[in-house]
């Protein structure tokens, strides 16, 4: 085993189904090719905390993987290796592992250093990291720092760039579905709006697929400031319109109201990659509703049914599709691997299996053409012709 060289693999960021069946797949197919496979806890974070010293324990750092430990790991969701959302060349200084305090000491430093030689150390020959645009930024600043890179696009959002699909999407997707037809029982029995927050910082696809598939009436999208005015009187014709007289609503996290041009947001904290944490415009646009639905309904107030799904579409095992295009693209990093092909990032586009550059993803955010798909009087997806689209209809970028 590892004659032909040694092969790291990490997950960095948010958490989705399909992690663990991607490095089932990179682990069998590597060993297979006669490589050695290192697993790198934490994502960005095992390689910032490791300790290049053969005494040292660094057992919660790295693990050497076999058939055996993903095998199992694969029928699961989340990621067994775990994950943080590190970012050594921004890594505030109490973030620091005890062995770099003397060696660092701004409030914000850059380990990139220690981590280049952390990988020598550790003798990796190729990395494999699986994450969304934060992530892979860092997995691009390695590349230009040599280290031979075959990146794997993961995130609910599916906003990485080059790429129709990102594992994780069509779980959060179908729980998104299933979730908001499970609310409908209590929004018909009360006869109110449902509003529903979902993911979705910059892109809006975790709220229009699912509209597009019946889950909701209408979805409010971050590429598209709304009108609350215009939605609430949306809504009651909805709701009229409905047997059970209610209407359903969904909002990304990342939508804003018109003249309110800032994302809601739970803290003012920024993680490493710069982002606070987004939450709350559900609350707003249930708030406001309630408030002003009076005025389109003879004067009665429609009351409200707020969820935020949150955590429950990131949660749990993978669905059909999230089991089947990890193990491809764990295959085609090997594929790469194999091929002596670095710097690349695996994708999926029109149905078929590729790779692009990774230089991709810097600069760029994938979101939603919102003058081809999506409706700005109506909030609801246009979908005219389904001919030549790729399988998530409108996930495609230039």
């Amino acid at each position: 085993m590892g004659t032909k060289g040694t092969i790291g693999i990490l997950t960095g960021g948010g958490d989705v189904p399909g992690l663990n069946p991607a490095i089932r797949a990179v682990t069998f197919r590597a060993i297979r090719e006669g490589y050695k496979v290192l697993g790198i806890r934490r994502g960005w974070g095992g390689l910032v905390d490791f300790i290049p010293d053969e005494n040292a324990d660094n057992s919660e750092n790295v693990r050497e993987l076999n058939t055996d430990i993903v095998n199992r790991a694969a029928r699961t969701g989340g990621t067994f290796l775990h994950t943080t959302r590190t970012n050594p060349s921004k890594l505030i200084k109490v973030s620091l592992p005890e062995h770099l305090n003397r060696k660092y000491d701004k409030e914000v430093n850059d380990v990139t250093p220690e981590v280049l030689k952390n990988l020598e150390f550790l003798g990796i020959d190729f990395l494999i990291p699986i994450g969304g645009d934060d992530t892979l930024s860092y997995a691009h600043r390695l590349h230009k720092e040599g280290v031979n890179i075959v990146a794997i696009p993961k995130t609910m959002d599916n906003d990485v760039p080059g790429t129709d699909y990102c594992i994780g999407f069509s779980t959060c997707i179908t729980r998104t579905i299933e979730l908001t037809h499970m609310l409908r029982t209590s929004a018909g029995s009360h006869e109110r709006f449902l509003v529903i927050e979902v993911f979705g910082r910059y892109a809006g696809f975790t709220s229009l697929l699912p509209t597009m598939a019946g889950a909701a009436d209408r979805c409010i999208i971050p590429e598209y400031p709304f009108e609350i005015e215009h939605l609430t009187e949306l809504l009651v014709h909805d709701r009229n319109l409905n047997p059970s007289n209610y209407a359903v609503v969904l909002v990304s996290e990342g939508a804003t109201m018109v003249h309110h041009e800032d994302m809601s947001i739970e803290s003012d904290e920024k993680d490493m990659f710069g982002h606070k944490k987004l939450g709350g415009i559900g609350d707003k646009v249930a708030m406001k509703l309630k408030e002003l639905s009076s005025k389109y309904n003879n004067g009665r107030r429609v009351d409200v049914v707020n969820q935020r799904l949150s955590y429950m579409v990131r949660c749990g095992e993978p669905d059909a599709f999230d089991s089947i295009v990890p193990i491809a693209f764990g295959n085609i990093a090997l594929d790469l691997i194999l091929d002596k092909k670095f710097g690349r990032l695996i994708s999926l586009r029109n149905g078929i299996y590729d790779s692009v550059s990774l230089d991709i993803i810097i600069g760029r955010k994938k979101v939603i053409d919102v003058a081809k798909y999506y409706n700005t009087e109506r909030f609801t997806p246009i979908y005219k012709s389904f001919i030549k689209q790729p399988m998530f209809i409108m996930t495609a970028d230039s």
